[in-house]
């Protein structure tokens, strides 16, 4: 397997992919192209052995699912999610402030907030309208080029800036848009002109919106040697890639799933979550159309799969090494990193890891285990969250990667092929445990 193009693919997958939406539609389009049949879920479905189909739900949550030609008695799964902590505009977006027409914005997610100032910023997301013959329609939008930016206020204004003082993202976070607009009303002009662009849509009417700010500077491979890969979006759109192209790569004897949930950030709590009903709702309905859909039968294939969770792990950082337990700091390009908590922040158990670990070796991957410390919180991931929903075994792996939740994160360029690597080889396993 080359390096090169998965990495060339891992970019333009970032580039490509600034807000969910986005990220699914090219998931989506990539596994059309590569032989799957999409199903809507509105529609009756028709699904045989050996098909490979793919759902999506929300236009930001996307399941694909690949079958034997055998009786489907169990499944290897991925999940990951295609949300990121950022800022999203408000619905009445526009303020008009000392002759500048600035975004009123919340933040999504634990965003870690000081990078975001002196960015230069776009806005991407989804668009509702009403078109000139009075159909709904919902578009992606991607100004793609720079047309904001929230600016820092001066030191010799602000002299204990750097001792700690906290942000505050209703009065301090508004990212500047325009000069001179006069009018809070400015802003809507602005999106009828880009749907015309990217659309040739003529005066849409706009019913609602769903948009993100995002930094411009692309993805790019960093160091030396390449070592590491520096990008917007990491957490988590690096394990969606890393899943897909898994799934893609194994050789279709199995059963195989990948599910990219959107609201990881803010909960899972949602019809497109992790805690919703999407994944069940699928599989459920691939049972069904495959025979003997009983209780019995549903509980049998659940028990006899796995999930594996994956989303990235703090890697051991240069500067604050102190912030990891002594035993348990995982290197970038250390290898996939096997995520342990006692307190079911992670899904992980002995049975589940010894089972990744098999598979590493047999790939040839290194493994890596991170704990958190004993006197710092933990955060948590859709593996809990699907387990407990799917009552699936599950364990919780990923890259490890610096700055997460940033507006630009950094991991590790070989971490990528190894996890796709131990990923590849354990959809292909043919006895799971």
């Amino acid at each position: 397997m080359s390096h090169d193009p998965i990495l060339k693919r891992l970019l333009t997958f970032l580039q490509r992919s600034p807000t969910p939406w986005h990220a699914t539609q090219n998931m989506l389009e990539r596994f059309e192209r590569a032989g799957f049949r999409r199903l809507h879920e509105t529609e009756a479905w028709d699904v045989k052995a050996g098909e490979r189909v793919v759902v999506t739900r929300n236009g930001s949550s996307i399941i694909a699912l690949q079958l034997p030609d055998e009786p489907l008695t169990t499944l290897r799964m991925i999940g990951a999610h295609t949300d990121s902590p950022g800022l999203r505009l408000k619905p009445n977006a526009a303020i008009t402030t000392s002759d500048w027409l600035q975004l009123g914005v919340e933040v999504y997610g634990g965003a870690l907030l000081a990078p975001w100032f002196d960015r230069d910023l776009a806005l991407a997301g989804r668009v509702q309208v009403r078109d000139d013959r009075g159909r709904l329609k919902s578009l992606l939008l991607d100004t793609k080029h720079a047309v904001a930016m929230i600016p820092s206020l001066a030191i010799h204004l602000d002299r204990d800036v750097n001792s700690g003082r906290p942000i505050n993202p209703q009065t301090q976070m508004a990212p500047v848009l325009c000069q001179g607009s006069g009018k809070s009303k400015a802003f809507e002009p602005l999106l009828q002109k880009w749907l015309k662009e990217q659309h040739a849509l003529d005066d849409a009417e706009v019913l609602g919106f769903e948009l993100c700010l995002y930094d411009t500077q692309p993805p790019a491979l960093v160091g030396i040697n390449n070592e590491l890969i520096a990008s917007a979006r990491l957490d988590n759109l690096l394990s969606c890639f890393i899943g897909m192209e898994a799934l893609l790569e194994s050789d279709g004897a199995q059963g195989a799933v990948l599910v990219a949930n959107d609201h990881e950030e803010v909960g899972s709590a949602s019809a497109i979550g992790a805690q919703g009903p999407f994944l069940q709702d699928v599989l459920r309905r691939i049972v069904e159309q495959l025979g003997d859909n009983s209780e019995q039968a549903w509980s049998r294939l659940i028990q006899s799969s796995c999930m594996i969770s994956c989303d990235n792990a703090h890697g051991l950082h240069p500067n604050f090494s102190d912030k990891h337990d002594a035993a348990h700091g995982p290197l970038l390009n250390g290898g996939p990193v096997i995520k342990v908590n006692a307190n079911q922040r992670y899904a992980t158990t002995s049975e589940t890891a010894a089972l990744f670990r098999d598979v590493c070796r047999n790939a040839q991957v290194p493994t890596q285990t991170f704990v958190t410390r004993a006197d710092m919180g933990c955060g948590s991931t859709i593996g809990p969250i699907t387990a407990t929903e799917l009552g699936v075994p599950t364990l919780d792996v990923g890259v490890a990667q610096w700055a997460m939740h940033s507006i630009r994160e950094t991991a590790g360029s070989q971490d990528v092929v190894h996890l796709i690597r131990a990923l590849t080889t354990f959809l292909d396993r043919r006895v799971l445990f």
